[in-house]
């Protein structure tokens, strides 16, 4: 069951005040209005061009002593000397004086996060920012300080606002922040006054759509929902003033007192019901426990078979490890009796390969050595018949070898010759041609 409270609706406005005040009304306000418009008293009076004007009348003064000075004679030059040079001083002390009066009424200070709206013959020229500026142009003056960074809280109780069911709710309280984006747009279109109604309407307008849209029963479901739509409905209203909303909400809600008792009495079946789901937790609690238990012995019993169960199998499986270590024995056993049997078989195999590899050598060298005994006795044999061939005799006579033909006696000899030459040993040819 909420508690009644009791809500004011904020109200935005615009205030004159010195420069001296600006920040205070800006950040604090006075009696719970927000300010974020200040329109400065202008202390800008033109009583510095009084010196000025004083200025240039003393100097125009000086100078028409000092021509008059020039055509006069003794004491009359003396005095309109000194004339001449008073004035000079005290024009020259107004103008002075009229220059750091200028000056000091020309500087403007515009606060940090604030803009200014700087006119000039009453026609807005542009904005200030934050910090020191110099007005030099004599009818140039800030009419507003506008707050453009400090997001500015605003709550706007809806009282009445009906339901789907046409039931009046007590109050809706909204609740939201906006910024203001253009100083200039914002002073020139609206205004601080005119801005509080406006928002005021709006945020009136696009609660009682929301409202609308629930039930009786269910509105402290508004309580904290999501009013993002409502948001962009009023950023689409308030962006022709250069006015944008930051963030929303809906704090509170307050029904009729008929339907606080109803909601009363359903809190108090809620209560009931949840009183009623806890012991029945309990009792659920406590089945549950049981089975547990029951579960646990459960397992604590198969835990135990399957230790037994786990003891056979290792057990058995120790015997079949050793019947394979058995096996594995014998295999090896056997396999080295066939790997001996077959190295011996590889090695008298191999000794009968060398055996039958030095006979091939052997055989080869025999054939090599008759193969030389047979080419040398084949040259000794031809040698023996190079010796015993006959062999050709020359015969030259003088004739022949002076050109002409042999002579009949000379064939003679020849022929009686040859057979005697032909007879003997073949070692001794020089005793041939020594019996020539």
């Amino acid at each position: 069951m909420s508690t009644t409270r009791t809500h004011r609706r904020s109200v935005i406005s615009e205030a004159v005040a010195p420069w001296s005040r600006v920040a205070q009304l800006l950040r604090g306000g006075e009696a719970g209005t927000l300010i974020p418009v200040i329109i400065p008293r202008s202390t800008r009076r033109l009583w510095w061009m009084l010196p000025l004007w004083l200025g240039l009348f003393t100097l125009l003064a000086a100078v028409t002593l000092s021509l008059r000075e020039a055509g006069s004679d003794g004491l009359g030059d003396l005095a309109y000397g000194a004339l001449a040079t008073l004035s000079y001083a005290a024009g020259a002390l107004f103008l002075v004086i009229g220059a750091l009066w200028w000056w000091r009424s020309s500087i403007v200070e515009i606060e940090q996060g604030t803009n200014g709206v700087l006119t000039r013959y009453g026609a807005v020229t542009r904005t200030l920012e934050a910090g020191r500026h110099y007005l030099w142009h004599p009818w140039s003056r800030v009419d507003f300080v506008v707050d453009t960074a400090t997001e500015i809280p605003y709550s706007a109780p809806v009282m009445a606002c009906p339901t789907r069911e046409n039931v009046p709710l007590r109050s809706i309280e909204f609740f939201l922040k906006f910024r203001i984006t253009d100083a200039v747009l914002f002073v020139r279109t609206i205004g601080a006054g005119n801005f509080d109604l406006v928002l005021s309407s709006a945020v009136q307008d696009a609660i009682r759509q929301r409202a609308r849209l629930v039930s009786t029963e269910r509105a402290y479901d508004l309580r904290g929902s999501d009013v993002a739509d409502m948001q962009q409905l009023l950023n689409r209203q308030l962006d022709r003033y250069g006015v944008r909303i930051t963030g929303c909400n809906i704090p509170d809600v307050q029904l009729p007192a008929q339907y606080q008792q109803h909601l009363a009495t359903r809190e108090r079946v809620a209560k009931e019901r949840t009183a009623y789901e806890q012991e029945w937790g309990l009792t659920r609690k406590r089945r549950i426990d049981s089975l547990g238990m029951d579960i646990e012995r459960a397992k604590k019993v198969r835990d135990a078979r399957i230790v037994e169960v786990k003891a056979a199998l290792n057990k058995a499986r120790e015997q079949v490890a050793q019947l394979l270590e058995e096996q594995e024995t014998n295999a090896q056993r056997v396999r080295f009796e066939i790997e001996t049997r077959g190295r011996s078989g590889l090695i008298s195999a191999q000794n009968e390969a060398r055996a039958q590899r030095a006979l091939a050598q052997a055989y080869r060298d025999n054939r090599a050595v008759l193969q030389y005994e047979l080419a040398r006795r084949r040259l000794e044999v031809g040698a023996e018949l190079a010796t015993r061939a006959p062999q050709p005799v020359v015969i030259r006579t003088d004739g022949a070898a002076a050109g002409g033909d042999p002579s009949a006696l000379s064939t003679l000899l020849a022929a009686q010759l040859i057979p005697r030459v032909a007879a003997l040993p073949q070692g001794r040819p020089d005793e041939g041609n020594s019996s020539d």
